[in-house]
């Protein structure tokens, strides 16, 4: 009997102190903070040049490149029917992965107006600091009006196609769901905007909108990238009150908004009686509450290389970058960072030497780089 009660305690024991141990986070490194840029007006995007400049986009329609010797540079050759209401305006920019020889680069933002509004996505060369060659390559459809819930965010694949996330419209919700609708999905073209043929939903019709949908039952996805080292698409999504989301996209799949979701409506109404549906995807982890995820990257390179593999996920509601410790594609730990700034965080992108770039969202937003201490 005294055996066995000493067997049962040394497993209470053993188990305990191992579930301690491994729910203990890893301590962040210790890190300086530098001022990259300041001035500029709700960054939103950030973009290396292969040069070691950058490229950061300001919501209210400007796009500036920013050089090594921290000089500012304003890019002519924009459209000029950027429409800057709301939660629209100048979103994302990515470079071709044949920028060094094509100088090709894609940026999406809103066009149209109150009434009628889309998300739009245009290819142009850089050439110095100015665009050239400008061709719209994709606009979502249908239009909309309101103000809202553009998504916007890119991203490519190692076939050179370009992943474009669009979101539902926030009034137009249940068009999520529906294949003939461009609201609410993740989006695959080619480099030049037409629809790759191995698309899961191609049909006979060139001009059908399905042939363009990579996955759909989306919200508002704000981060969207792929993982080289585990072949996967990670993505962020705002849910309503609740029911942050990050997934994994893979072609064809129903990510159930808003037939599934964890949220209440802002006025705290039920959206569904549903947490889960068939063939509706769970998401790899939900916020409840939400932290409203912005920008994200997955972490590689010589400086913080104890975050190898690991998710950074620039956070809005909290003020903080969250860093995700991931076990392969299981989120096993998260961490608030850089909760010192008091600052929205609207992207978090990892150079590849693995400092960490920032973009606080204010209309005198920074772009910030995290080294570690001992590289000042």
């Amino acid at each position: 009997m005294q055996y066995r009660v000493f067997i049962f305690g040394l497993i209470i024991f053993l188990s305990t102190h191992f579930y301690c141990f491994a729910a203990q986070p890893p301590p962040f490194p210790s890190y300086k903070i530098q001022e990259v840029a300041s001035g500029l007006n709700y960054p939103w995007s950030l973009a290396f040049l292969p040069d070691g400049g950058l490229l950061v986009t300001e919501r209210t329609g400007q796009l500036i490149k920013i050089t090594d010797s921290d000089v500012s540079k304003l890019v002519t050759g924009l459209p000029t029917d950027i429409y800057v209401e709301g939660q629209g305006g100048l979103l994302e920019v990515v470079l071709h992965p044949d920028f060094s020889i094509n100088r090709w680069l894609y940026f999406s933002y809103a066009v149209g107006d109150d009434d009628k509004n889309a998300l739009q996505v245009v290819r142009a060369k850089l050439i110095d600091n100015k665009l050239t060659e400008k061709k719209v390559v994709f606009t979502v459809t249908p239009f909309k009006s309101t103000p809202v819930h553009f998504a916007g965010r890119m991203a490519f694949l190692p076939d050179k196609t370009l992943l474009i996330t669009s979101g539902d419209g926030f009034d137009y919700r249940e068009d999520a769901q529906r294949l003939n609708s461009l609201l609410g999905k993740t989006i695959r073209i080619n480099d030049d905007g037409s629809a790759p043929t191995n698309n899961p939903f191609v049909t006979e019709n060139p001009d059908s909108p399905n042939n363009y949908v990579f996955s759909y039952g989306h919200r508002n996805h704000q981060g969207i990238l792929y993982d080289a080292q585990r072949n996967v698409i990670f993505s962020n999504e705002h849910g309503p009150d609740g029911g942050d989301e990050l997934n994994i996209i893979q072609a064809g799949v129903n990510y159930g908004w808003p037939v599934i979701t964890r949220g209440l409506d802002y006025i705290g109404s039920r959206i569904s009686p549903f947490t889960e549906y068939a063939n509706m995807q769970q998401p790899r982890l939900d916020w409840t509450p939400s932290i409203a995820p912005s920008g994200m990257a997955v972490h590689q390179g010589n400086l913080f290389s104890e975050l190898n593999g690991d998710l950074l996920v620039s956070v809005l509601k909290f003020k903080e970058v969250r860093w995700l410790q991931m076990n392969g594609v299981k989120v096993v730990g998260q961490t608030s960072l850089f909760k010192e700034l008091e600052q929205r965080i609207r992207d978090v992108r990892v150079h590849p030497d693995g400092s960490i770039y920032i973009l606080t969202d204010s209309e005198n937003g920074k772009v910030l780089r995290i080294i570690p201490s001992e590289n000042e």
